[in-house]
């Protein structure tokens, strides 16, 4: 496609390091749907707001596709909430490549900072705007546990102004197509489901044995969890769970995110005390963020990975530990409900629930067999969304927006 993109990632940069605390699926996303891009043709500029001033401002990483850091605000990691407040720099960042590089076809915008950005564009450009939210803040509002975990009506108020006047929206699943209807007023015509993708090249079966000796394990049993190490995302309830498997050869909880040994976040701190207390001792290592070509052997050595979140816009995490062949437990939440088929690729459990997840765990460990076929049949639906199947998808969205604004474009000129 003879395309040119402007691809937004305001708050976070897909070259960023994953497991961090403002890094997860979305990096992943929108590194991996601008390789694909790349790949077919497709001029792809990712802009994102610069955290580090010493780092390149365009870094070229895939054929046809760059990494443009622009200065809004200071040049430091930041709150999302005060990141809003330098979004007209961001915008005027972006503008000012575009004066200096050539115009795009369209601006797709990645989560909630981003669309108000692409929306300021628009109004510039006159290019459509495709918007990914990847989260939305009513519903983790829902689930919060304290004040503090709560999303500020500012980003509410702006998710419902970018709903109401994208021109495209993309859903993950139909769930949160649903969500976007019920909680916001969307019009689901206006609404592509798009599931995300996985590099099944990267992320493939492995030999369990050599994986485990590859990350000096020992025999006993690997449980997984990779992510984020934030309250949403449900560590609490994974640890109370290990503390009811824990035996003298009970199994081993991997924790893949976070701070290696630097436990600075709050979060990570607590998770921490509450291990010591639950006296879990070695059978828990927080083992910080990885590089995303060492994540498959994690997966290929554990007997389960487990997604415990108390809200999933859709999981990515699933979706790679089933490319590996490792089977997944999962909270029944959100897009996990149909990442996951449960009882077929994997197992869903109520989220919050120690006890039912403890039980599930156990289960599963018991079942070699089980736990194969399981395994065997994640492969397959991992096949099923491989990231050249998630492009073609964004493309045909691409081809309808340009078509529409060609065709506005002649009219107002025909006027």
């Amino acid at each position: 496609m003879n395309l040119r993109v402007a691809m937004l990632s305001v708050h976070t940069c897909p070259l960023a390091a994953l497991g961090g605390k403002e890094t997860g699926g979305m990096n992943v996303y929108v590194r991996e749907l601008s390789r694909e891009l790349g790949r077919m043709g497709v001029e792809v500029d990712v802009f994102t707001r610069s955290q580090n001033p010493s780092i390149p401002r365009v870094v070229p990483f895939a054929p046809h596709v760059r990494v443009i850091h622009l200065a809004a605000g200071p040049e430091a990691p930041m709150a999302r909430e005060r990141i809003a407040e330098h979004l007209d720099e961001f915008v005027e960042g972006v503008d000012a490549w575009r004066v200096a590089r050539g115009d795009y076809d369209l601006v797709h915008a990645h989560y909630w900072l981003s669309g108000a950005a692409a929306l300021a564009l628009r109004d510039r450009w006159g290019t459509p705007v495709l918007q990914m939210f990847h989260t939305l803040g009513r519903l983790k509002n829902r689930v919060a546990h304290v004040p503090a975990e709560r999303e500020p009506r500012a980003r509410i108020a702006e998710e419902e102004r970018i709903i109401a006047t994208a021109d495209r929206i993309v859903a993950a699943n139909a769930v949160e197509r649903s969500h976007l209807g019920r909680d916001y007023g969307a019009d689901p015509r206006r609404i592509a489901v798009i599931p995300c993708g996985v590099d099944t090249e990267l992320f493939a079966p492995r030999e369990r044995v050599a994986s485990r000796r590859a990350l000096d394990l020992d025999g006993r049993s690997v449980l997984l969890y990779v992510g984020r190490i934030a309250p949403i995302k449900g560590l609490d309830t994974l640890l109370d769970a290990v503390a009811r498997l824990r035996a003298a050869d009970g199994p081993r909880l991997l924790v893949v995110g976070g701070e290696a040994d630097e436990p600075t976040d709050g979060h990570e701190a607590a998770l921490r005390a509450r291990a010591d207390r639950l006296g879990l001792g070695d059978a828990v290592r927080f083992l910080g963020a990885q590089p995303q070509d060492v994540l498959p052997l994690y997966y290929a050595a554990a007997d389960v990975t487990i997604l415990p979140s108390y809200y999933e816009s859709f999981g990515m995490v699933a979706l790679e530990a089933m490319a590996c062949a490792s089977p997944v437990i999962a909270s029944r939440v959100g897009g996990l409900t149909t990442t996951v088929q449960d009882g077929v690729t994997g197992f869903l459990v109520p989220e919050g629930d120690g006890r039912a997840l403890a039980e599930r765990i156990a289960a599963l460990l018991a079942d070699p067999d089980l736990a194969w076929r399981v395994g065997r049949e994640g492969v397959r639906w991992a096949a099923r969304h491989r990231w050249p199947c998630v492009a073609e998808a964004v493309c045909r969205e691409y081809a309808t927006l340009e078509a529409r604004a060609g065709a506005h474009l002649a009219a107002a000129r025909c006027r």
